[in-house]
């Protein structure tokens, strides 16, 4: 009896083994296009499961997507990731996960958050980012408190900081 459910399980792994390797993709597959984004990894290509190789194929077609200026800010994210020691990856992670198991609605008003921001000028940017890291702990829930507040009446950033529409300070400006 044990030798007959060590002989199954040892046919279902080879099965499931075969299977998945019906479904990857040989490199010499892969389109023109595809070859040139996914170059670096040729050399394991083969050796990646179906599963990996889809994810380097979407991202591949994200990256083909992509204005200049954006492939430019994701190889500075790529390098910063790369640069990253233990600790900071693994803080990431768990922010990550985090975010992950936010409500949808709240992953959602936290990328128009995001986006938002994003779209200021990039002195605007470093701006804020200094007056949050400059921010003792009762600062910033008081920050927390005006931009919940400002998300609740609709009202953006740019307000919220007495900016004008067109991105110029008034003169209530901190």
């Amino acid at each position: 009896m044990v030798r007959r459910t060590l002989a199954l399980v040892a046919l279902l792994c080879l099965a499931t083994n075969a299977w998945a390797e019906a479904d990857a993709t040989r490199w010499e597959q892969l389109s023109p296009d595809e070859q040139k984004v996914l170059e670096r990894a040729r050399g394991r290509w083969d050796t990646m499961t179906a599963e990996q190789q889809q994810r380097l194929r979407r991202g591949a077609s994200r990256w083909e997507q992509m204005s200049p200026d954006q492939r430019t800010r994701a190889q500075e994210r790529l390098r910063a990731v790369q640069q990253e020691t233990p600790e900071q990856r693994a803080l990431r992670q768990q922010q990550l996960e985090r975010f992950r198991n936010l409500p949808p609605e709240t992953q959602e008003r936290l990328r128009r958050s995001q986006q938002q921001f994003q779209s200021l000028p990039p002195e605007k940017r470093q701006q804020l980012r200094e007056g949050w890291q400059n921010a003792g702990p009762e600062e910033r829930a008081r920050m927390r408190q005006r931009l919940d507040r400002g998300r609740e009446t609709g009202q953006g950033l740019e307000e919220k900081r007495g900016l004008k529409k067109r991105g110029e300070h008034s003169s209530n400006t901190p």
